[in-house]
């Protein structure tokens, strides 16, 4: 069993940055892959980036080159660094976990078996 908590969020103005952290509660974090998701009203989850038990990183177009996702295995804790920062990022941002093979960047919302509450970035311009 894997608890997610998603931190970090909030408002700030375009071309900003923020960064948000996911903190997990568990002795086996390590071997999850984990991934960043975010929600926009009356849009899908879409997946952010993700990043595999070994390290291995896969980011969504949409945020390539702004922002950069890395696990810290012995605070058990996933930051997603974000910098400039748009208004279409605004959305509900949720942390998740995939029981995955060490080298696995998890991809799909529906193989992450564990969820965070999220936590809301508005983005103003």
């Amino acid at each position: 069993q894997v608890q997610l908590v998603e931190s970090g969020g909030g408002l700030v103005q375009a071309g900003g940055s923020l960064r948000l952290s996911c903190a997990a509660s568990g002795r086996t974090f390590g071997s999850y892959a984990m991934g960043w998701f975010r929600q926009a009203p009356g849009k899908e989850r879409e997946l952010v980036a993700a990043i595999s038990s070994s390290g291995s990183t896969y980011y969504s177009e949409f945020v390539k080159g702004r922002f950069t996702i890395s696990r810290d295995n012995a605070k058990n804790t996933v930051p997603l660094q974000m910098n400039t920062l748009k208004p279409e990022d605004t959305a509900v941002y949720y942390c998740a976990a995939a029981a995955a093979s060490f080298t696995w960047v998890v991809l799909t919302a529906t193989q992450y078996n564990y969820w965070g509450q999220g936590t809301q970035v508005t983005v103003s311009s």
